[in-house]
C-alpha cells in the first residue's frame, strides 16, 4: 500500500535547530500555516513561510496535489518559538526496564521473555516506579505472585532504581530522510 504524501514523516526542530518530534506532512503544514514554524529547504537550509514554500519548485520533494497546483511536501520544519527539548527522563516501560536490568530476570538471572514485576505488589500499595519494578521471567513472576520477594522466598539480584543513561532523540533508520541526517542519529528507536 502506498503512503499518501500528507502522511509522510516530517522532522520537527526547535528554534535552536534541535530535533524534538516527528509530525506527518499534514500536521507540519498546519503548524507552518498557523505561523508557528517555517519550512526548512532540504538543500539550502533556507527558512520559508507557507506562501513562499508553496511557490517554490523543489524537484526532490513529493508534491501535495491541490486544485490549482502542487505544493512541495516539507521534510523538515523549524518551530518559531519553542526552545525546549523532549524530556530527558527515561520513560518507565517494559523495554526500558529490561534494558536497565540487563535483559535478565532479577530473581533468577535467566534471559528470555521478561515481564514487569512490582517488588511490593500493587495490591499492597506498591507504586509503578523505577524503584519498585523489576524485569522478571514468567516462572519467577508466577512464583512471587501477590507477595513480596521475602514472602515468596525470592531474592533480588540488584536494587531497582532509575536508569543512569540519558535518552537521545533517535528515529528508526528506515524513516530517516537524507535531509534529516544533519539533525538526527539514525539507530534503533529508543525512548524519546
Amino acid at each position: 500500500m502506498t503512503r499518501r504524501v500528507i502522511d509522510l514523516p516530517v522532522l520537527v526542530l526547535n528554534r535552536r535547530w534541535q530535533p524534538v518530534a516527528v509530525f506527518d506532512v499534514a500536521t507540519a503544514i498546519t503548524t507552518v500555516c498557523r505561523d508557528m514554524g517555517w519550512v526548512l529547504h532540504p538543500e539550502t537550509h533556507a527558512l520559508h513561510d507557507f506562501e513562499a514554500w508553496a511557490a517554490l519548485d523543489v524537484p526532490s520533494a513529493p508534491v501535495i496535489p491541490t486544485s490549482s497546483r502542487g505544493v512541495p511536501a516539507p521534510e523538515v520544519i523549524v518551530l518559531r518559538h519553542y526552545e525546549a527539548l523532549p524530556s530527558r527522563r527515561v520513560p518507565l516501560n517494559r523495554r526500558n526496564l529490561a534494558r536497565r536490568d540487563g535483559e535478565r530476570c532479577q530473581y533468577c538471572g535467566q534471559e528470555g521473555e521478561l515481564t514487569v514485576d512490582h517488588v511490593v505488589p500493587r495490591s499492597k500499595g506498591g507504586p509503578t516506579t523505577w524503584e519498585n519494578c523489576v524485569a522478571a521471567c514468567g516462572p519467577c513472576n508466577r512464583r512471587k505472585a501477590d507477595r513480596t520477594p521475602r514472602e515468596a522466598g525470592l531474592r533480588l539480584r540488584t536494587r531497582p532504581g532509575r536508569p543512569t543513561w540519558t535518552p537521545r532523540f533517535t528515529v528508526p533508520a528506515e524513516q530517516v530522510r537524507p535531509s534529516w541526517r544533519p539533525f538526527v542519529a539514525a539507530s534503533e528507536q529508543v525512548a524519546v
